[in-house]
């Protein structure tokens, strides 16, 4: 019996990594898009839901994806002077692997370029 559940929970999971896919783009502050549609919303630390805009679409980040990108965003954040480079830029590109279910996706994993 706790053979067939290992197994059955085995093939679960590399069916759901299976489908996983990845997209590349300009990560946002999902808030400030929705409401300015034409604006440059690049998230700052206080920034509390995502979206990353990848091949013209605009796909919100799940819970588990915000909470990822927050801290994504944090790491990032301490570990460049900004003081030394004031012009740079504003701009996060970020690769997120996950599954689309609707318009959001759950993430698997974020990571910041």
């Amino acid at each position: 019996m706790r053979n067939a559940l290992r197994l059955t929970a085995f093939v679960a999971f590399v069916s759901a990594v299976a489908f996983a896919e990845s997209w590349t783009g300009k990560l946002e502050d999902a808030g400030c898009a929705a409401q300015q549609k034409n604006a440059a919303c690049a998230p700052t630390a206080s920034t509390a839901s995502f979206s990353i805009q990848a091949s013209g679409k605009t796909m919100k980040l799940d819970a588990e994806g915000n909470r990822k990108a927050a801290m994504a965003l944090r790491e990032r954040n301490n570990g460049a002077d900004r003081a030394k480079d004031p012009n740079a830029p504003t701009e996060v590109i970020a690769t997120v692997s996950g599954t689309m279910s609707g318009d959001e996706i759950k993430v698997e994993s974020i990571q910041l370029q």
